[in-house]
């Protein structure tokens, strides 16, 4: 059933064609991501298809009764209205009906008591008390602090407020630019479950190359106007696009090289005119203009690794039994490390898990509480802001990372700062427009520039992936990977850890943190699993996780600690089954998404979709079930 349908559409701004003659179907069950360089338009098109921006020409039809729901690219502005305040109004005008009702259920004046009366017979009417149960269900499940107000919450958190504002309506077709953008790896698993549970239609951008290819369904790029569609993975995708690339470029070089023909001819002068044929004289015409209005495919960008005037020391930083907290809750418990030049480290964990601590911690910038902490020598540091609080947004590109200069330094040469943002894909005019005029990703782009323009030897990265195209991601993968000083990286990009860390820090919950070899999925494989339940994540028993070594007590300590409890014979087989039944499970889900995600899946009869969808919603919630009860048996 198609939802929306885009038909011929036509939008440009200034110079740059964002859409030429572009159609698009969004049918309900499919996930479409939207994928394409910085700057090409994509998250104008998400803003043409939910009706915020007008076509120059063509049209867009939308279901009658259509409920819509988008998620922005950028956070959501530190307001002093509560977090249940900004969700529930997702409901619009019913939300602010659950809005008024909360904040005067806490009263007891006889107008507020009055007012309540009249807004619940208002509420009961539309069968509100539902949709009430949907925010606070939101809440809870995202892990939100309901009267909390925003201003006092994280970039992180904010996130989380503007993705529960966006699912708690259940629209028809949901709308997400950069969903992952300052969540956790945890949060980002539970969004992946939940959109896979969405029966509505999505259409999504994202850089998380992970949750690209496990959910999308379709593939539409924008590029140069064009949209290329694709029903299928992302791998095969791939493919499909490199054949269509070859082919327009062989397509060009023919075209070109009749077109200098064509020149040649026109020039000969008298003997040109002799044999004058004016439909040639014509045709020829109608090459240079179609030359002329050819879009060439945008190059690759071009980074150079950041060179340090001297080597640090071999030793960067060493920490001997560190522990650091913040009132009564432990960040950093027993951690030791060394890390030594050359190593790139990746921080792995829950948002508000002490990450930031840690690397203020190695930067000499915090004393721990506890624990000796010992700095190597000859360290330049260069930092990259997840917030971008280093850039001036009324300012240039150009003025953002020359700083009065006109040359900058690069692989010891001296490069012009115009020449240089070339390399980060900024034309002349681009360079020289203000930052909030551009898009997240080129604010991205300016910043690497920026850093990178900098002489050091240990650079400390924190979330550099958000808002960043695919290609400028693997670039940026191949620069780490061959930087010759040291790295410490913060990153919720499972893929982009993969390819780039050589060991990981990871903050597993209740201070407990731990190094392991390798990436995210090396973790995994070494039996890394969260020891606190964050969105998403499984309920792990602290018995099944690597804890770290404990000061052996005194005999009288041993003495003073309570046995353990001793489960009952059937509780303890109760207990002992439970594995078995969630990996049993798991596997059935498994082969439930797996048709699911086949390309023919939708083409079936609506009724056997539907009941399809509904085994998995089934079985996903005797999963869940069944994690509970091992949490509640494993706390007995």
């Amino acid at each position: 059933m198609q939802l929306i349908s885009l038909e011929n559409a036509h939008l440009s701004y200034g110079l740059q064609v964002i859409l030429d003659n572009v159609d698009l179907q969004i049918e309900k069950g499919r996930r479409l991501c939207l994928i394409g360089r910085n700057g090409a338009g994509k998250s104008t098109l998400l803003k043409v298809l939910c009706g915020e921006t007008e076509l120059d020409g063509g049209g867009v039809r939308r279901q009658p009764g259509l409920c819509i729901s988008r998620l922005e690219q950028d956070l959501p502005l530190a307001a002093d209205a509560s977090v249940y305040d900004v969700v529930a109004g997702g409901l619009q005008r019913l939300g602010k009906m659950l809005t008024e009702y909360h904040r005067l259920s806490a009263q007891t004046d006889a107008q507020s008591l009055s007012r309540l009366g009249q807004l619940q017979h208002e509420i009961d009417s539309c069968d509100g008390w539902r949709f009430q149960q949907r925010v606070e269900t939101t809440l809870t499940r995202l892990k939100l602090p309901a009267e909390c107000p925003l201003k006092e919450l994280s970039g992180g958190w904010r996130r989380r407020v503007a993705l529960a504002r966006a699912l708690v309506s259940e629209p028809d077709v949901l709308m997400l630019d950069e969903p992952t953008n300052h969540l956790d790896i945890a949060a980002i698993e539970w969004l992946e479950q939940q959109l896979l549970n969405f029966r509505g239609a999505v259409v999504f951008i994202t850089h998380d190359r992970a949750l690209l290819k496990r959910l999308a369904t379709d593939i539409a790029e924008l590029d140069r106007g064009h949209l290329r569609l694709w029903r299928g993975d992302y791998q095969s995708f791939l493919a499909h696009r490199q054949q269509q690339l070859a082919a327009e470029e062989k397509h060009n070089a023919l075209f070109d090289k009749r077109l200098a023909e064509e020149e040649r001819w026109i020039r000969q002068g008298i003997k040109a005119r002799r044999t004058r044929n004016e439909g040639r004289v014509r045709a020829l015409k109608t090459m240079r203009e179609e030359r002329r209005q050819r879009r060439v495919q945008q190059g690759r960008a071009t980074l150079h690794s950041p060179l340090a005037q001297e080597r640090s020391g071999t030793l960067v930083a060493e920490l001997k039994g560190v522990s650091h907290g913040w009132g009564d809750k432990p960040l950093i418990e027993n951690f030791s490390t060394v890390i030594t030049r050359g190593d790139r480290i990746g921080l792995i964990g829950a948002n508000g898990m002490g990450k930031s601590t840690l690397l203020k911690i190695l930067l000499g910038e915090l004393k721990p509480q506890r624990g000796q902490m010992r700095l190597g020598t000859r360290l330049e540091v260069a930092y990259f802001d997840q917030l971008r609080e280093q850039l001036d947004l009324d300012k240039s590109a150009v003025d953002n990372v020359s700083e009065g200069r006109d040359f900058v330094e690069v692989d010891g040469k001296s490069r012009h700062i115009i020449s240089y943002l070339a390399d980060f894909l900024f034309t002349g005019e681009r360079a020289r427009t203000p930052l909030r005029a551009l898009s997240g990703g080129e604010r991205n782009r300016v910043l690497l520039a920026r850093l990178f323009s900098q002489p050091c030897n240990l650079l400390v990265l924190d979330e550099p992936t958000n808002d960043l195209d695919v290609e400028t991601l693997e670039l940026l993968e191949d620069v780490l990977s061959t930087f010759q000083g040291t790295v410490l990286l913060v990153s919720h990009d499972r893929v982009f850890l993969d390819n780039v860390v050589t060991s990981s820090i990871v903050f597993e919950g209740q201070g407990h943190v731990a190094e392991y070899v390798g990436g995210y999925q090396d973790w995994l494989r070494q039996g890394g699993k969260w020891v606190d339940s964050e969105p998403g994540a499984k309920q792990t028993p602290a018995s099944e996780t690597k804890i770290a070594p404990v000061v052996e007590q005194s005999g009288e300590g041993k003495r003073s600690q309570s046995k353990p409890k001793k489960l009952s014979y059937k509780l303890q087989r109760e207990l002992d089954a439970v594995p078995a039944q969630i990996e049993r499970l798991e596997s059935q889900i498994a082969t439930v998404q797996s048709k699911i995600s086949d390309v023919e899946f939708y083409t079936q009869p609506q009724e056997q979709v539907a009941s399809t969808l509904q085994e998995l919603a089934d079985k996903e919630s005797a999963l869940e079930k069944l994690y509970q009860r091992w949490e509640e048996l494993e706390a007995l």
